[in-house]
């Protein structure tokens, strides 16, 4: 019976989440999780071309719907949540997962690669989330989770660290890691919890520079108590449980899934 108890805390029955960056590495993951958990997925991507992740949701026989949107276009981005909300979706799980990554010199880094990564990573992250939070607002608590909803934004080491040659990624996910606190101050006393994830080194594509740089890959490597990079897999649990009623009493938390980096 305990056991039984204790797995209903991390069941998503019922929900419906969208996820941003769902078409590989650690989305990709995460929208897969979420429908393991018993939700069904809207998936926010920039054409209807990926339809592996799609597929995948199905084949567990969840619901799962494609929206298209270029996330560095802010007219764009707008329009998502009134278009979900006019198809009737009722949305309990936002999950803010894409960014994108350039690399430059600080003193060569161009004004045009600094206000897309802010674009990306930052300001579509505060509309959706404003946005999915207005529509969770106006919900009844759900039995399920025992609040109206959860945000789980997509932070990084950089919201603590500086690196190197990534000005903008480190701006922007450092503004991830407030805004994600500046939400739940105002948002978990009236049932949804804003919690963050930050990744630690993650063998994805948007690391493919890391990887390949010999000298920087044995550095990074020896520091990480684990042993090993991250793999998307490891993202699943802890998405499931920011979102499901196991973590009720968590908000406004930035959640360290690095192998003991940080730690280090």
């Amino acid at each position: 019976m305990a056991s039984s108890s204790v797995f209903k805390m991390f069941s998503l029955e019922g929900h419906t989440a969208v996820v941003t960056g769902g078409t590989r590495g650690i989305g990709q993951s995460v929208a897969v999780g979420l429908a393991e958990a018993g939700a069904d997925v809207i998936l926010v991507q920039r054409d209807e071309s990926n339809t592996t992740t799609l597929k995948a949701i199905l084949a567990l026989g969840r619901k799962a719907f494609i929206y298209t949107a270029d996330l560095s276009s802010a007219e764009q981005v707008a329009k998502l949540v009134p278009k979900m909300l006019a198809d009737g979706h009722e949305i309990r799980i936002l999950v803010n997962c894409a960014g994108i990554q350039r690399r430059h010199p600080c003193e060569q880094f161009p004004d045009s690669d600094f206000n897309e990564v802010i674009q990306v990573n930052l300001t579509t992250v505060f509309t959706l989330c404003r946005d999915v939070g207005a529509h969770i607002l106006g919900l009844e608590p759900s039995p399920v989770t025992g609040r109206r909803g959860s945000i789980v934004n997509f932070a990084s080491l950089l919201t603590f660290q500086g690196g190197f040659t990534v000005p903008a990624y480190a701006a922007s996910k450092g503004a991830v890691g407030q805004l994600t606190k500046s939400f739940a101050n105002e948002w978990t006393s009236k049932g949804i919890t804003v919690n963050a994830i930050a990744p630690g080194y993650i063998d994805t594509e948007m690391n493919t520079a890391l990887l390949n740089d010999p000298e920087r890959l044995a550095s990074i490597s020896a520091r990480i108590p684990a042993g090993r990079w991250g793999s998307p897999e490891d993202f699943k649990g802890t998405t499931v449980y920011l979102a499901s009623k196991a973590s009720a009493y968590v908000s406004g938390h930035i959640l360290v899934v690095d192998g003991g980096w940080m730690g280090r």
